[in-house]
């Protein structure tokens, strides 16, 4: 535990992300108070407030009598923040792993060579990662980057996180800019991330940029979304 934030919260926060390691489905029990109180090495009165903000935020509800239930799993995808899958996972203390579906190099589709501002005789890689918590499909990327900017791009770094490859390579991440759309997967993406029979996603495209505006890479992304919500916080000006 931390002193940036008050304790009940950093409990809470504990909480959630131990009911995503424990793999609880919807409708299962949490602990009780006690047990809570001992794991934490808190008060129950601070585990009774971190419960009240968890149900507050739909994690959690509470049955009289019976006990306190997982409302809602899904891992919380921060859509401001600018991180990778591997520093998402890791944070949650999950052991995130890729497998490289298919790795090439290519000329682009019109539409790619537009997006990356690519001149026409310019080539990129294409990648499609499955993104795994313990051998769990969690997402799908499609991603295309410039051959001129990361020549040494290999199937052997794609396994690792992205992004830290970039920043080694000395290039300084500025931001990344996307859209998110609702869609109904194919029967490809319903095999590839082992889909429910009616299960829906989310797709969320993606552009990221350097600190002198240079686009280096688009990402396409398919979300498991009983498995993830998106947040995010707004402010009135």
């Amino acid at each position: 535990m931390n002193t940036g934030s008050p304790l009940y919260k950093q409990v809470a926060n504990q909480i959630k992300k131990d009911i995503i390691t424990a793999k609880l489905d919807k409708d299962e029990a949490i602990p009780s108070e006690n047990k809570l109180a001992v794991k934490y090495q808190v008060s129950r009165v601070t585990i009774r407030q971190a419960i009240q903000l968890l149900v507050q935020e739909d994690i959690l509800y509470k049955v009289r009598g019976s006990g306190t239930y997982v409302k809602n799993s899904k891992i919380e995808h921060d859509i401001y923040r600018l991180q990778s899958f591997t520093e998402e996972m890791t944070h949650l203390n999950q052991k995130p792993t890729n497998q490289i579906l298919d790795f090439n190099m290519q000329a682009p589709s019109e539409e790619i060579r537009k997006t990356l501002q690519l001149e026409r005789n310019e080539k990129v890689f294409f990648i499609r990662r499955l993104r795994c918590v313990e051998e769990e499909p969690m997402i799908l990327e499609e991603t295309y980057m410039p051959v001129s900017l990361f020549p040494d791009l290999s199937v052997e770094v794609m396994t690792q996180s992205k992004y830290e490859y970039v920043e080694k390579k000395g290039y300084v991440i500025k931001e990344r800019q996307g859209e998110i759309l609702p869609m109904s997967p194919n029967e490809e993406l319903k095999k590839t991330l082992q889909l429910k029979k009616d299960s829906s996603i989310l797709s969320m495209n993606l552009w990221a940029y350097f600190e002198d505006d240079t686009i280096f890479e688009f990402t396409k992304l398919y979300f498991r979304s009983e498995k993830y919500t998106f947040k995010f916080t707004s402010k009135r000006f």
